[in-house]
């Protein structure tokens, strides 16, 4: 098994983990609401899962959906891949992953209100930690996906030149 087929794995598996710490963080602080630590951890760091919540809530009103409806299958599919060295689980868990991680800058910029002037469209952006936990979510999950269409194109590749080769000895 070669890297690219293993770097197809880090987008699902860092989407799992970044999910499961957010509702760490979020269950945490049903225990200690006091805390100003986890207040920060879950608004600052892990805000975007906050908003995909929310987003979330008006399809399905099930605390832990995030994580157990969608990051865990993900990770799952992409575990199944790794371990059967099959690349449909592979590629159904990336494309999912990157939908998601899509869907979470989707809900950081559906949950900001906006005040048009000059017809200019702003762009929220989280700051600072929420931005590099986006950021690594993103930038894994792209790569992860951009990995499998690689293999996919070096596959078909593949099939052509044994077509080509195949029609070539039969001619001749």
């Amino acid at each position: 098994m070669n890297r690219l087929f293993k770097l197809q794995f880090v987008g699902p598996s860092a989407l799992f983990a970044a999910t499961l710490c957010a509702e760490l963080s979020a269950r945490a602080l049903e225990y200690a609401p006091r805390s100003e630590l986890l207040w920060f951890i879950n608004l600052r760091i892990f805000g975007i899962f906050q908003r995909s919540h929310a987003t979330l809530s008006y399809f399905v009103a099930m605390d832990g959906v995030q994580l157990f409806g969608l990051a865990l299958p993900i990770f799952l599919l992409a575990c199944l891949g790794l371990v059967a060295k099959s690349r449909l689980p592979f590629t159904v868990a990336t494309h999912l992953s990157a939908a998601y991680a899509g869907f979470l800058v989707f809900s950081w910029q559906a949950g900001v209100p906006t005040a048009k002037q000059a017809s200019l469209v702003p762009i929220a952006v989280p700051s600072g930690a929420g931005l590099y936990v986006l950021g690594t979510i993103l930038g894994t999950c792209v790569l992860s996906f951009a990995v499998t269409h690689l293999l996919y194109f070096r596959a078909v590749g593949q099939e052509i030149r044994a077509l080509v080769n195949w029609l070539g000895t039969t001619r001749a």
